[in-house]
């Protein structure tokens, strides 16, 4: 947990970072220790690379976690995530990669994330990954992403 007094991003000047593995980000203590609570972030226009063509690509994300100790702080989110403009990665990597790495870091009690993904080659590639099973006491929504239907 990043003591709030030292974040790195939030009310500071921030750069983009040059990569997702150069992306620091901030923590912040749970202001609702001990309840069970869902945290949603949609991220409806993440892009990424093929590491293949050097073509971008684009997906709609959410993650969805209930805290533990700490919750991670939106800017630093949004900077991590906007780090893989420039990443070359297939659609599996990036999507588990971040989850993995949000829950490996903030320890949440629960954390998963949908990536609802555009399609490449004509095919849409959706990943899911979640850190284990959702509490008992979890209200869970749906993502709320239709399947993609093209322009029809």
């Amino acid at each position: 947990m990043t003591d709030s007094n030292q974040l790195l991003h939030l009310g500071q000047p921030s750069r983009l970072p040059a990569s997702p593995d150069a992306a620091v980000l901030d923590y912040v203590a749970n202001p609702r220790p001990g309840r069970t609570y869902l945290v949603r972030f949609a991220v409806p226009e993440f892009t990424s690379l093929c590491p293949v063509t050097g073509q971008p690509d684009f997906a709609h994300l959410v993650i969805d976690y209930v805290p533990g100790a700490t919750i991670v702080e939106s800017k630093s989110l949004k900077l991590f995530l906007s780090s893989f403009r420039n990443h070359a990665a297939f659609h599996e990597d990036c999507t588990v990669g971040i989850g993995e790495r949000l829950s490996a870091e903030m320890q949440p009690q629960w954390l998963r994330i949908g990536g609802y993904w555009y399609p490449r080659g004509g095919i849409p590639i959706d990943v899911f990954w979640q850190s284990g099973p959702p509490p008992a006491d979890l209200w869970l929504p749906d993502q709320g992403v239709a399947p993609y239907r093209g322009r029809g």
